[in-house]
């Protein structure tokens, strides 16, 4: 005999409710109570101010958007930077003795120290001690004031930046840091001072901007400098030499330095 339609399917709902109604189905009704019982006491307990905080700090700061959306300008400094790595990683061939070119590493070295602020101004003192004519203890007068003026520059702006070099080395004589690369300064700023103000010929005019361009290169070789710290040091060092110049002490002036520093010597003695 066939059943109701409406008693088959309160059976069915019976069975149903029956089978949610077991231990392992608890979870799909209804969340756990320790959970929700915990749930509901942190909501009551928290103010409107406690809401409003969490919800800002819940949304990701600024620096966070910028790292992850980091602008066309941070993008090519940065590949910039990389390319300047390897490229000077890639020319610090005198680096070592198992170097590629170890063989002219002392060469090299030489040719470094020749761009060196000790060696021109201890050079400068002793050819101003020896000169005797008015017109060359000028021109060395302001030669070393530029050397003083470069020197300090340089120091001051290592100091700030603080870029180590391309290749983990102790620092060298009156050298710690790499940019801007100091010899390199010294190097153009001695160039375009000597060219400004000698009537030099052709081949040493030739001779002494080469100079100037090894001695810069030669920190390269050495894994001293990068390339982008040789080439702002050259443009410091033409800075440097513009900038005497404009500011260029007179024969006069010179002669009352010299007397001062000759009086002063005279009586310490």
């Amino acid at each position: 005999m066939p059943l109701n339609p409406i008693r088959a399917r309160a059976k069915d709902r019976g069975v149903s409710t029956s089978a949610l109604g077991r231990p392992e189905f608890l979870s799909l009704n209804s969340p756990p109570r320790n959970h929700s019982r915990a749930w509901r006491r942190s909501g009551a307990s928290r103010s409107p101010q406690n809401q409003a905080s969490e919800n800002t700090h819940a949304e990701p700061p600024d620096e966070d958007c910028m790292l992850l959306n980091p602008s066309f300008r941070g993008i090519a400094v940065s590949s910039l930077l990389a390319v300047d790595i390897c490229l000077s990683k890639r020319l610090s061939v005198c680096v070592q003795a198992e170097s590629p070119w170890s063989s002219v590493r002392s060469g090299v070295t030489l040719l470094a120290l020749t761009g060196h602020g000790v060696t021109w101004v201890c050079g400068t003192l002793v050819c101003l001690s020896q000169s005797h004519t008015p017109a060359g203890q000028e021109l060395l007068i302001n030669l070393l004031i530029a050397l003083v003026l470069d020197l300090l520059t340089v120091a001051g702006v290592q100091k700030l930046v603080r870029r180590k070099g391309p290749w983990a080395s102790g620092p060298g004589l009156l050298h710690t840091h790499s940019f801007p690369a100091g010899p390199a300064s010294r190097a153009a700023l001695v160039s375009r001072f000597l060219l400004s103000h000698l009537d030099l010929a052709v081949p040493l005019r030739v001779l002494l901007v080469l100079w100037a361009g090894l001695s810069g290169l030669s920190r390269v070789l050495l894994g001293q400098n990068h390339l982008s710290d040789v080439s702002c040091g050259f443009a410091l060092g033409f800075l440097h030499s513009g900038l005497m110049e404009t500011v260029w002490v007179p024969s006069s002036a010179c002669q009352t330095l010299l007397s001062i520093g000759s009086f002063s010597w005279g009586s310490a003695r």
